[in-house]
């Protein structure tokens, strides 16, 4: 049973940084590509951040890049999610996914299996 569990989410005020956590149990954590999605109220689900199985590629969405930044600890089975800079408009609940065995970046929804509870980001302008 795949499990990913997210943390780190709360009220931040704008220009604050927040770091999310989704911690991977299950499977082979440090084989398979991750990624970071986010879903506002009546809004569809939208890729945000990706990174291989390896950790050496990395991709973002154009609204959060230079802002945001993706990383991974295998050791610990768990990826990150780095925000700085935060506006308003991140305000969202924030899904890690798991994805492609030895895969790469995707920023499709579709390339990837599991998913985790979400956590809300709310930013305060």
């Amino acid at each position: 049973q795949v499990q990913l569990v997210e943390s780190g989410g709360g009220l931040v005020q704008a220009g604050d940084s927040l770091r999310l956590s989704c911690a991977a149990s299950g499977r082979t954590f440090g084989s398979y590509s991750m990624g970071w999605f986010r879903q506002a109220p009546g809004k569809e689900r939208e890729f945000v951040a990706a990174i291989s199985w390896s950790g050496d590629s990395t991709d973002y969405a154009h609204s959060v890049k230079g802002r945001f930044t993706i990383f991974r600890d295998n050791a610990k089975n768990t990826v990150y999610l780095q925000m700085n800079s935060l506006i308003r408009e991140d305000s969202s609940v924030y899904y890690c996914a798991s994805g492609i065995l030895f895969g790469g970046t995707y920023i499709s929804p579709r390339m990837y299996d599991y998913w985790g509870q979400g956590t809300q980001v709310t930013v305060s302008s």
